[in-house]
């Protein structure tokens, strides 16, 4: 067992947010709750925390169970029970930091500042705590210098006490082996039948023991997500906080207001990302790329020098120098390498487009492979499925595709090959050939002489 161990606690149903999801999988900036908790105790140093479960145990372990050790509350019987689950498996930690599921907003340095404080001010306990300019609703703590007297509860505050403004956050360390013992102390003796973990404070002060405090400078650290609307209060707060890094890091951002970037996204030095934009997942961009307006990347890598602009895409990958877009659809599968072409109206799925090849406008390119420095025509489409399969299309290099052709997968066209407008090229097409398919052009002179005196007839 590790001197240090975390207990993230996430088995609360979150009835607030009116969801068949536990509250702990909601979504923001890109991941589920839990997961920005389990990051930030990464940050700390501890690589596999105690996640206890309860409420949608089985999504919730299923999410975490590659990063954490799974705990079971199968009652939930309040903040205190549920350490209570974890103590068989915390025998031998010296510090047991208690995190809460539903708070992503908790900083690596906060935590680090806890944990020292804690550890050099030899404490039973030291406790997290914020200052808000509104702390309805948050327990107050009463101080005596630097060392805790009491929390207590919004309810149970007297008018003088509600006055108080540095809160509980409901991040703890304690003292392992009296934590251990303070639990076995508590009882559900109150109005909501509840073991609380906030109870073991009076038992330590009762034992003389030191409990101190650490105050976070950013207020935001304290926010519990309990609602839709604290969720979305966390977006805006963390987008910011995105941003920020970013254009810190050396990316242009015309407009943060309009701008969407998730947390595990990636940007050089020099990028540019004009309004109305969303970079979503693991998408990485290169430098002096310029994605944007009104562009949404997610799970991409664009590569320097690309342009990007009123495109959507995803699973995509952008070689250099690509020019994509306006209003192109990169669909998961595609990959485009360098100095490419995909212009306005092209959607393209689960196809190689190799270097310098273009696919200006207009057409579906589906599960296809295109050679080097290739031009497809307006309106080309790759036939690539016969209602029952898909079928692979392969165009060799440099060749030319007219204007709406259609190729019926399965099919080959080899390198140099011309295709003639309009046609369908349902076989292979050799090297430097030309193929054509059309029906014959019928032309009927005086055509519509003809039709208005039938009419009269």
């Amino acid at each position: 067992m590790p001197d240090l161990v975390a207990v993230i606690m996430a088995a609360g149903k979150g009835t607030r947010m009116r969801s068949k999801l536990p509250k702990v999988m909601h979504s923001l900036a890109g991941k589920p709750l839990i997961e920005h908790v389990l990051d930030v105790a990464n940050q700390v140093g501890i690589e596999r925390p105690f996640v206890i479960v309860g409420h949608g145990r089985e999504a919730v372990a299923a999410k975490v169970q590659e990063r954490a050790e799974i705990v079971v509350q199968t009652e939930q019987m309040g903040t205190g029970h549920a350490i209570m689950q974890a103590l068989p498996y915390l025998e031998g930690a010296q510090t047991v930091l208690v995190l809460s599921g539903d708070q992503p907003l908790l900083k690596p340095e906060s935590l680090q500042a806890l944990l020292k404080l804690h550890q050099d001010g030899e404490a039973c306990a030291t406790v997290l705590t914020a200052y808000l300019d509104e702390p309805f609703g948050y327990g107050r703590v009463l101080k005596d210098g630097d060392q805790l007297v009491r929390i207590v509860e919004e309810k149970d505050a007297t008018s003088d006490e509600r006055l108080i403004k540095e809160i509980n956050t409901g991040t703890y360390c304690f003292r392992g082996s009296a934590l251990k013992d303070a639990l076995a102390k508590i009882s559900p003796q109150n109005a909501q039948g509840e073991y609380y973990l906030t109870d073991v404070f009076d038992i330590f002060l009762k034992q003389g023991e030191r409990i101190l405090t650490y105050c976070t400078e950013d207020s935001y650290e304290a926010l519990g997500i309990n609602s839709r609307s604290q969720l979305a209060e966390a977006e805006g707060i963390l987008r910011e906080r995105i941003l920020e890094h970013w254009m810190a890091e050396g990316v242009t951002i015309v407009d943060p207001a309009s701008t969407f970037i998730d947390t595990e996204v990636r940007l050089s030095q020099d990028v540019t990302i004009l309004p109305f934009t969303r970079l979503l997942g693991k998408t990485k961009v290169q430098e002096d790329a310029v994605i944007g307006p009104q562009t949404t990347l997610e799970n991409c890598e664009v590569g320097s020098g690309s342009e990007v602009t009123y495109t959507v895409a995803k699973n995509t990958k952008i070689g250099e120098r690509c020019h994509i877009g306006p209003f192109a659809y990169l669909r998961p599968g595609t990959s485009l390498e360098a100095d490419v072409k995909v212009g306005d109206f092209v959607e393209i799925k689960n196809s190689k487009i190799e270097a310098g090849a273009k696919v200006p406008h207009l057409s579906y390119i589906g599960d296809a492979q295109i050679g080097k420095a290739a031009n497809i025509g307006a309106g080309t489409i790759t036939c690539n499925y016969d209602g029952s399969s898909k079928h692979p299309t392969k165009i060799g290099d440099h060749t030319f595709i007219g204007s709406n052709t259609n190729l019926v997968a399965p099919v080959e066209v080899g390198d140099y090959a011309v295709t003639g407008a309009g046609s369908t090229i349902t076989k292979n097409v050799p090297a430097k050939a030309l193929a054509v398919e059309r029906s014959q052009q019928i032309i009927k002179e005086q055509w519509h002489r003809e039709k208005r005196n039938r009419g009269q007839k």
